[in-house]
């Protein structure tokens, strides 16, 4: 497929996992691709591999919390590249000082909760006050929202926050802009099977997380890219303000049947 040829895209944290599957992946669909991530080297890898298959991609240093720092990435991809007609805005604070640090509330340090809204809300509001004003009609953003950000959990409650006052962010994104001809969609997976959340999961609790899905199969971080790619594409035209939850069915069925799962009844 070429649903992006002569368009640029800019996805943030792309430098592994799901940013870098959703940048490879329009890249691979004609687009060049600006690979935002605030691990510089993270970015190079990406970049470089998209290259590596004859793809056009850019590497951007930017930590999307810092205004200075989204603007800067918007002005090197549209002085690189001439436009921009896709925003994935996908960055996310996973550190294992912040997101690992993300429990009890009453333990909570009230910098982990900062940290997280900072990066997490703040840096997709960032990038998009920044990228509208360069995209034309026809243009879309995509934000990656989670599954955590629509029900409760006894742990992260800063990250499910941030997730969920991300999907009543894109409706407004939509709102503002969808005169303009740019829509805004979000994508709210459940667990992606990078390889970081297999080592931090271990056997066990990847096996608890199985018997929660209705399919057999976990999400993969291609399964995100095909559906941002989707949203991104004029095939997905008439979608807007919209936040597409992709959780192999985890959230679809009423807790009973986890629960017989656990047991071996099914």
């Amino acid at each position: 497929m070429s649903r992006f040829d002569g368009k640029v895209a800019l996805v943030t944290g792309a430098g592994s996992g799901i940013g870098a599957a959703c940048a490879a992946r329009l890249a691979a669909e004609g687009a060049c691709v600006g690979v935002a991530d605030l691990r510089s080297a993270a970015a190079k890898s990406t970049a470089a591999a998209i290259r590596a298959r004859g793809g056009t991609a850019m590497a951007i240093a930017c930590d999307v919390s810092e205004e200075v720092q989204a603007a800067a990435a918007v002005a090197d991809l549209v002085g690189s590249f001439g436009r921009l007609d896709v925003l994935h805005s996908n960055a996310a604070c996973l550190d294992p000082d912040v997101y690992g640090r993300d429990g009890d509330l009453a333990d909570l340090d009230v910098g982990v909760w900062d940290r997280t809204m900072a990066v997490n809300l703040r840096g997709a509001m960032l990038m998009v006050k920044h990228a509208v004003p360069a995209m034309g009609s026809g243009s879309a953003i995509v934000i990656t929202s989670s599954l955590s950000g629509y029900l409760g959990d006894v742990d992260h409650a800063a990250y499910g926050t941030s997730k969920a006052a991300l999907t009543g962010f894109v409706r407004y994104v939509a709102t503002m802009y969808g005169s303009r001809g740019v829509r805004c969609n979000a994508v709210a997976p459940a667990l992606v099977m990078t390889e970081a959340a297999r080592l931090a999961l271990g056997p066990s609790r990847l096996a608890d997380k199985a018997a929660e899905r209705l399919l057999p199969w976990p999400c993969e971080v291609e399964d995100v890219a095909a559906l941002v790619a989707f949203l991104a594409s004029d095939e997905a035209r008439c979608v807007t303000g919209q936040s597409l939850v992709i959780d192999s069915g985890t959230s679809a069925h009423r807790p009973e049947h986890a629960i017989h799962t656990w047991q071996g009844l099914e």
